[in-house]
């Protein structure tokens, strides 16, 4: 996250299920770390085909009063969960472009999976797949399914990329301000090293190294989280979507090195993204 440890949290709000879900989401982290919460709202009308003027300026104020109303309901519900300062910005503009540059100094940007648009609610919303590519700051993706059980760990996909240790940082901060063990999954899967020349324990022992290293530094600055490590040979975005049934929160980088295990944290970020029941956290290159 942000290197200044009182840096906001950004909530992207729209007023849709999703965005009231990563609301509650953003004031359950400003609660844990104590630190303020900045909702902000983005309207526009560049996709309203009417060019009469006094009819332009009706949909003008009607949209930013729904604005205003999403912040409102908004604000209450942080108010009910975090003490910590909260502060509300309307703006107009198109929400990604609002998004990115209200998060540039931010500890991390939070929006719901999907938006308003009935398209946004078939698939991962065009604003939250946006800022995962280029947000300059994590992303957590929040969902609007029921709250998951806050004694489940939490998960981190880890291919050693610089993404990836970033996301090696957020998952260990995450798992230790909520009290739970982290599961650390390098997961491998190369269709171009499996024959029968290939000594897969060997393989597997060598992964097994390598996150033991990535792993190194942290177990020892976060003694008391309780790390499971697991190298699993299997498509990483497969398995870290099907483990997140059993976790709290999914912590990967938002792209990897495709080189020393060909987890391609690109594909997998955003699938997971997709398909995680969870919230996900979505780390960015610094």
């Amino acid at each position: 996250m942000s290197s200044s440890s009182n840096a906001a949290i950004i909530v992207g709000v729209d007023g849709s299920p999703s965005s009231d879900a990563a609301v509650r989401w953003a004031a359950q982290e400003s609660a844990m770390y104590r630190v303020p919460v900045h909702l902000v709202s983005a309207f526009d009308i560049e996709r309203t085909h009417v060019h009469e003027q006094q009819r332009r300026e009706r949909i003008y104020q009607s949209r930013e009063r729904q604005a205003q109303l999403a912040l409102e309901r908004a604000q209450r519900i942080v108010n009910a969960v975090s003490n910590n300062a909260v502060h509300c910005h309307v703006a107009f503009g198109h929400p990604v472009q609002v998004l990115m540059e209200a998060a540039r100094d931010a500890r991390i940007l939070v929006v719901g999976c999907r938006g308003l648009r009935p398209m946004d609610r078939l698939l991962l919303g065009s604003v939250s797949t946006a800022l995962l590519h280029h947000a300059p700051c994590p992303v957590a993706v929040v969902h609007q399914e029921a709250a998951p059980d806050k004694s489940l760990p939490v998960l981190l996909g880890i291919d050693g990329s610089p993404a990836s240790e970033r996301a090696t940082a957020i998952a260990f901060a995450e798992a230790s301000h909520r009290k739970v063990p982290l599961v650390a999954v390098h997961a491998w899967h190369d269709w171009n090293v499996v024959g029968p020349e290939i000594d897969l324990d060997v393989t597997v022992n060598e992964e097994k190294q390598t996150l033991a290293e990535r792993l190194a530094g942290w177990q020892e600055r976060y003694p008391d989280v309780t790390v499971e490590r697991r190298v699993v040979c299997d498509l990483a975005r497969h398995y870290l979507v099907e483990e997140s049934a059993h976790t709290q929160l999914v912590v990967v980088g938002s792209h990897g090195r495709g080189g020393f295990t060909g987890m391609m944290l690109g594909s997998v970020a955003s699938a997971v993204a997709q398909a995680s029941r969870v919230p996900v956290v979505v780390a960015r290159p610094s």
